[in-house]
């Protein structure tokens, strides 16, 4: 059973004894929450801030939400732990080493909760994420059929050591070893892994692979489990990258207990205020497809699509707290990208505007296109041959460090999208051809660096693609 909803997969896990797991997917974040049931009465693990969905899970399933627990003080979202449980009745389990304000059930290693006779949840200490990380193993009538890992074993991966300050992270990778190992030690080759993390999210370690694993066949491939503690750490220390700037705003908020979301619309723009928030610099975000933005936009919109990670982009690059005006083509648009930003803290705006650029328009000198291309067309550019477009005077390179370590077009200027906001003026004179991954990042920053008046080509393609093309590469190997 597989039912999408809101960049959200719901899908249902039959495991061992009659239970049930239902995992609620966020893939704009790259992580899980997860709803474990016998029939009648349920625990939540890790539940993200629009707890709607989860209250729609168990509706459906007709059971009882009795207990909500988290693995960890989440980095890279906000909790909707604290306010689940307010809104069922249910007990609110977090570790007893955490010190929050507000009332919860302490957990420690070793403790059980009896959920049903049927159904019990038994803590497990796996530091390595954070220093007080718990997993949670799933015990039916015949013992353990799964476990809840939050940031501690992923699918082929773990969680990300650094979080919490680089001077932690050799000693929580360290934590991170014996944790995985631990797991391993104390379940069944047969159990289930549910991760938190690790589906896209940058709280991993390195990429995560897969979607599904059982702890035997992850002691196979998972490099916590294959290799020494020495190999683990430096590996995992050497695959190390920025991650983005909001996850500093997450921990705290969920330390004191975040509030209540709040849906509602923001205020309608009318042409003339839009106008204005652009010519004042504000954020004013188009939530259209890129390839809608390029044939037409107000000149100043960023272009952040709800068709790719638009939550995690725009949360990296602003100065928080700075005003945000959301751009869709319909009410329903605005609305996603709201449920999206909430995840993150996000839930106050300057205002929304809702139609086509030509009728967002306060006069048509506002309206702009995007010239594009493919890496073919690069290639072709670098050979003198730009076929109308602006000879590329600059190749802009707007993926991660480790990204352009591994490969890039030779003679490259790199600069990350996460912080070309505050590094346009490094960037030379002339005409700037930019590219990223696959085209979602590269077209942020053509809209950014149109903002400056600077003449762009977006590179809207694969960067597979690049070498084949004939474009000069500088790979690592």
């Amino acid at each position: 059973m597989a039912v999408t909803e809101t960049n959200a997969l719901n899908q249902e896990d039959r495991v061992a004894g009659g239970l049930a797991v239902e995992v609620i997917e966020t893939s704009s974040l790259g992580d899980r929450s997860y709803l474990a049931t016998d029939g009648e009465v349920a625990v939540v693990v890790d539940p993200q801030r629009d707890v709607d969905r989860v209250i729609a899970a168990a509706g459906r399933l007709g059971v009882r939400i009795a207990l909500v627990v988290e693995t960890h003080v989440h980095n890279d979202y906000v909790s909707g732990g604290l306010e689940l449980a307010r809104l069922t009745g249910a007990e609110y389990g977090v570790a007893a080493a955490d010190e929050v304000p507000f009332e919860r059930r302490p957990l420690s290693d070793g403790d059980v909760v009896e959920l049903s006779p049927r159904m019990q949840l038994r803590a497990m200490a796996t530091p390595g994420h954070t220093f007080h990380h718990l997993s949670y193993a799933l015990e039916g009538e015949e013992g353990p059929v799964g476990v809840f890992t939050g940031g501690s074993l992923l699918f082929g991966t773990t969680g990300r050591t650094d979080l919490l300050g680089e001077q932690h992270s050799e000693e929580l990778a360290r934590h991170q070893h014996a944790s995985a190992r631990k797991l391993a030690a104390v379940l069944p080759d047969g159990a289930q892994i549910w991760p938190t993390h690790g589906f896209g999210s940058f709280c991993s370690a390195t990429q995560a692979s897969g979607d599904a694993a059982t702890l035997g066949e992850q002691k196979r491939s998972n490099p916590a489990l294959v290799l020494a503690e020495g190999d683990f750490v430096e590996q995992t220390l050497a695959g190390l990258d920025a991650y983005p700037a909001y996850y500093a705003h997450m921990g705290a908020q969920n330390a004191a207990g975040p509030e209540p979301l709040d849906l509602r619309e923001p205020a309608r723009a009318e042409p003339d205020e839009l106008r204005r928030r652009l010519h004042h610099g504000e954020w004013v975000v188009d939530l259209r497809s890129r390839k809608a933005f390029v044939v037409s936009h107000l000149a100043g919109t960023v272009s952040l699509g709800l068709d790719g990670p638009m939550v995690t982009w725009l949360g990296w690059m602003i100065d928080w707290g700075a005003p945000i005006t959301l751009v869709g083509e319909s009410r329903e648009q605005v609305a996603e990208a709201q449920r999206e930003l909430a995840r993150i803290g996000i839930d106050k705006f300057a205002a929304a505007a809702v139609g086509s650029p030509e009728q967002l328009a306060a006069d048509p000198g506002q309206l702009r296109s995007t010239t594009t291309a493919t890496f073919a067309d690069l290639a072709a550019a670098l050979d003198g041959k730009a076929d109308g477009k602006p000879a590329p005077e600059v190749v802009l390179d707007v993926r991660t460090n480790n990204e352009f370590a591994a490969s890039h077009v030779t003679g490259a200027v790199h600069i990350p999208l996460y912080e070309l906001k505050d590094r346009i003026s490094e960037i030379p004179a002339g005409a700037v051809w930019v590219h990223c991954g696959s085209g979602y990042r590269a077209t942020a920053a053509a809209s950014l660096l149109e903002a400056h008046d600077l003449p762009v080509v977006l590179v809207d393609d694969f960067f597979g693609a690049a070498a084949e093309a004939g474009v000069p590469m500088t790979d690592q190997s």
